[in-house]
């Protein structure tokens, strides 16, 4: 009786599926140029925001999907690319039906789709963080927490669909410019329900980051750096995703700058997919340490450059082309030296297994030097490649050609 479900389970988890979830995406974020046009939406910035957000995810979840296809997360990695991708088609038929007039079959759907997509994309997407790498719990003790917050999940996406489902059955819907219902969603025992399953909905994703934390601090090593890679990448995506929010409140060029910071969501897919197939896991630790070095010496030059030109213009009261030159040349001047001592202090702190291996390099290189002993040098080699680099095997040979 359980050999049918089970062999079922594994057929419908195969390679096939993956490219074919892979198609679906493409069609969907093929879809949406079309619908934007007939909406009247510019389609480069629809499409571009959607795009650097779906697409990663979904060729992540593609070769997650492909190589360990017993494993949830590669299959979770598709839903916030369907969610948003749907969700903006959605939005884009919804303008089109009935703020435009143009009658289509499946208004209604798309009307309950673009007021709900968001709220299953904030659903699942914890769910990858709490899973990684492996798409088991943490604990089984999890269980009691998994399935209240998926039934939490549940019962907020109903309150989002709720006021779109009455406008449906009253034949009286109404949207904005945005494709938004025009309801006041904070109105009523609705509202009130919503606003505390969202602040229940925090309170979960705390609890999963702040287990996942836990987990890091207390893991060695390959599957420290799997959490590694994990910490790393959503950091990178939390600074960029505040700094497109802060910058998109300004018109302009700086709206401009917001949609290319969206790019910076595609290190959180990436950094998901490298934890989970465990590829070149141990170059994280090297990526965070020139990071580091470059922000800093970055920071430092700029710095430098507008003291500099300060100084030159506002004390000496030279002439701003001249001051200028000079700024340039002296924070180029500064770069490598500062860029290097910069390194070695951040290496020290992130990249320690490098800066060990750099000083016993060093070590080796200075008593080579003085070395003249064919057999003493050999062994010294192959104890400094032993001690840096931990091989299971060294051997070293020697040509016996003179």
């Amino acid at each position: 009786m359980t050999g049918a479900p089970t062999a079922r389970r594994i057929r419908l988890a195969s390679p096939v599926t993956a490219l074919v979830l892979g198609v679906l995406v493409m069609l969907l974020a093929a879809a949406l140029i079309p619908l934007s046009i007939l909406a009247h939406q510019n389609p480069v910035a629809t499409t571009s925001i959607g795009l650097a957000i779906a697409l990663p995810f979904a060729a992540v979840g593609v070769v997650v999907a492909r190589r360990q296809p017993r494993n949830p997360l590669g299959w979770l990695m598709f839903a916030p690319a369907v969610c948003f991708l749907i969700g903006a088609d959605a939005g884009a038929i919804v303008l089109i039906d009935y703020r435009l007039g143009h009658h289509l079959p499946f208004g209604p759907v798309a009307l309950l789709l673009s007021q709900s997509w968001w709220a299953l994309l904030l659903a699942l997407f914890p769910l990858i963080v709490l899973l990684f790498p492996d798409g088991r719990l943490p604990s089984p003790r999890w269980r009691w927490v998994l399935w209240p917050y998926l039934a939490l999940g549940i019962g907020f996406t109903g309150t989002l669909t709720a006021p779109a489902v009455g406008a449906i059955a009253r034949h009286d819907i109404r949207v904005d410019a945005s494709g938004s219902l025009a309801v006041d969603h904070s109105a009523g025992p609705g509202g009130v329900l919503a606003v505390v399953t969202f602040v229940l909905f925090l309170a979960c994703w705390l609890a999963f980051a702040a287990r996942q934390v836990v987990t890091w601090r207390h893991a060695t090593g390959e599957r420290r750096q799997q959490f590694t890679w994990l910490m790393s990448s959503g950091a990178v995506c939390l600074v960029f995703l505040v700094a497109s929010v802060i910058i998109g409140g300004h018109a302009g060029i700086w709206r401009v700058i917001s949609s290319v910071l969206t790019a910076g969501f595609i290190a959180l897919p990436v950094g998901i997919g490298i934890g989970i197939l465990r590829y070149r896991l141990y170059e994280i630790d090297r990526i965070i340490s020139r990071t580091l070095a470059y922000a800093i010496v970055t920071g430092l030059l700029v710095g430098v450059y507008a003291g500099l030109v300060l100084l030159a213009t506002r004390v000496l009261k030279a002439s701003s082309p001249v001051s200028v030159a000079a700024s340039t040349f002296a924070a180029a001047a500064l770069f490598n030296p500062l860029r290097r001592r910069v390194q070695r202090v951040v290496d020290r702190r992130f990249n320690r297994a490098r800066y060990d291996a750099d000083k016993t390099v060093a070590a080796f290189a200075a008593r080579l030097q003085d070395a003249v002993d064919l057999d003493s040098v050999r062994d010294d080699l192959a104890g400094v490649v032993h001690q840096a680099l931990e091989p299971a095997h060294v051997s070293v040979w020697i040509s016996q050609r003179g």
